[in-house]
């Protein structure tokens, strides 16, 4: 029989009201000023995400992104993700269209174009995406070789998604691909969080919040 351990500290133990009160803490604490309401809800889950309130200030919107990336996922449009992390995290209850999540990071053709083309596996995953790719949301959270490498394959007349969600954590890369991202002009929705912040998590409540449209 398990014992329940002598309780010594004083703190909250309902799971609905951390809940409750975590985000009605990042909405009272965060500056969303500059985020329309639709934005705001995909911030706020990054922000609980990343538990860093100062989060707003790196976070940037295409004007487009959210109703993109909603009307696709309502369409059924796939989820491509390049880590299994992000995988794990996305909510599938949240899904409008029960959408197929997809990351192909283990796929061997992953590894073998990787040493083929001497790159990493998450950007030659990338490219195992295929046709699939076109109209569906990405969300890369780990690899900015993946997020470099996408934005080659669509410069190149490859397919093109409906919306980027490109939030590669790290020191080498990432706040250059996310600003190649911001930067582009090939006709695709983003959302970045600038600098060197990022992560599965991020990009996993990002697709969560934009699955959902109910208001925190």
């Amino acid at each position: 029989m398990t014992t329940r351990p002598t309780r010594r500290f004083d703190y909250e133990t309902s799971g609905s009201a951390i809940y409750t009160e975590s985000f009605r803490r990042i909405r009272q604490g965060a500056d969303l000023s500059a985020f329309t309401s639709e934005q705001a809800q995909v911030a706020v889950r990054m922000i609980h995400a990343a538990g860093d309130l100062d989060l707003p200030r790196h976070i940037v919107f295409h004007p487009e992104l959210v109703t993109a990336a909603r009307t696709a996922l309502r369409a059924g449009a796939p989820i491509f993700v390049d880590a299994h992390m992000i995988d794990s995290g996305i909510t599938r209850r949240r899904l409008p269209a029960d959408n197929e999540v997809r990351c192909l990071l283990r796929d061997d053709r992953a590894a073998e174009l990787a040493a083929e083309w001497g790159t990493t596996r998450s950007a030659a995953a990338v490219s195992l995406w295929g046709q699939d790719l076109a109209g569906a949301v990405v969300a890369i959270g780990n690899a900015p070789t993946a997020l470099f490498h996408l934005l080659e394959i669509i410069a190149d007349g490859g397919p093109r998604p409906a919306a980027v969600i490109g939030v590669p954590v790290g020191f080498v890369g990432s706040a250059e691909s996310k600003q190649a991202l911001a930067d582009s002009d090939l006709g695709v929705p983003w959302l970045v969080v600038h600098g060197h912040r990022g992560g599965s998590a991020m990009a996993a409540s990002a697709v969560n919040a934009l699955a959902s449209e109910s208001e925190l």
